[in-house]
């Protein structure tokens, strides 16, 4: 079985954010202070681009494991991914719904920047994927 390539690396998250897209620094360092303060965990840089905190284990039935960010996001030059798992919940997708102009994908929510959002509802959003990934992989 192949290895996973999504690790934690040693380099710097700051360093990362200032070599991006200029018109993503803001955004990036804001939501940086939002997901550190939401997992209490701090920010680390997964792979080339993604940032993430905390981290959680997962086995597939497939037999596949390995770690991921337990929420993350990267400043991709067309948009952001923002790495808030949603478990497709009525609540969830609710507010998903309010949260404003995005395109979503499972775990995977795209935006081009954070005036196109509502940002309590990004918080409601990740604090229940927070809760229910923890949930789900706990063992």
């Amino acid at each position: 079985m192949s290895e996973n390539k999504t690790k934690p690396t040693q380099e710097d998250v700051h360093d990362f954010i200032q070599n991006s897209d200029p018109k993503k620094i803001q955004d990036s360092l804001f939501l940086v202070d939002l997901m550190e303060r939401l997992t209490g965990e701090k920010a680390c840089m997964w792979g080339p681009s993604i940032i993430g905190f905390g981290q959680y284990h997962y086995t597939y039935a497939s037999g596949r494991e390995g770690d991921m960010p337990l929420i993350g996001f990267s400043p991709r030059k067309a948009k952001f991914s923002l790495y808030v798992h949603h478990y497709d919940s009525a609540e969830q997708l609710k507010l998903i719904e309010k949260l404003g102009k995005l395109q979503v994908s499972k775990g995977c929510i795209y935006i081009n920047e954070l005036d196109d959002i509502n940002l309590d509802i990004l918080e409601e959003l990740i604090k229940m994927s927070i809760a229910e990934t923890k949930k789900k992989y706990s063992n």
